[in-house]
């Protein structure tokens, strides 16, 4: 079985990929400036207050059907208009979404892996479960978030950094499979 071969560079790869990924946060400058600031925020916490934590859509009609309609599609052009995201109301749990995180970079090696394994077998060449991994990396940590940058206008400078660290994920990830792939 697979995960008896390759246990190590599978958890050794979420270890490493979890280090490198508060790096990029936190540390590497294409993370800088990603996010905008609300400093005079009273009134916009004053108009959100009664809302569930979740997301919204604004201006939004209380139907999808009106929605379409050109005195709706007129108040959107005029904005300010967008989405909005709501955290629940307590403080911010960052152990829960490092855990989370680590179980993501946990899943894509344990995934990448498996196709690793059925797709070369043992005993592969260095280079070929390279470029396999890091394909398979950069595909799981790079594709999903540009959705929200053509239909909710993330700005493209985000999904730039995002693509910027699934290829440096992939190339990791890669590079300790390839290093601790069976021989």
């Amino acid at each position: 079985m697979f995960v008896a071969q390759l246990w190590l560079p599978i958890v050794l790869s979420a270890v490493v990929l979890f280090v490198v990924s508060a790096a990029s946060h936190m540390v590497l400058p294409w993370r800088r400036g990603e996010w905008g600031r609300i400093t005079d925020f009273g009134a916009l916490q004053a108009a959100v207050k009664d809302l569930p934590p979740g997301q919204w859509a604004f201006p939004a009609s209380p139907s999808p059907k009106e929605q379409m309609t050109p005195e709706w599609r007129e108040r959107w052009a005029r904005g300010p208009a967008g989405w909005l995201t709501l955290a629940p109301r307590a403080p911010m749990n960052m152990g829960r979404s490092l855990a989370l995180s680590f179980l993501v970079f946990l899943s894509v090696a344990l995934l990448s892996a498996y196709a690793g394994w059925h797709a070369l077998g043992p005993h592969a060449r260095y280079r070929s479960v390279f470029r396999l991994v890091a394909t398979m990396g950069a595909l799981s940590f790079g594709v999903g978030s540009i959705f929200n940058s053509i239909w909710y206008h993330r700005p493209w400078r985000a999904y730039l950094s995002d693509a910027i660290d699934a290829v440096l994920f992939g190339v990791v990830m890669a590079g300790v499979f390839g290093w601790l792939w069976p021989r």
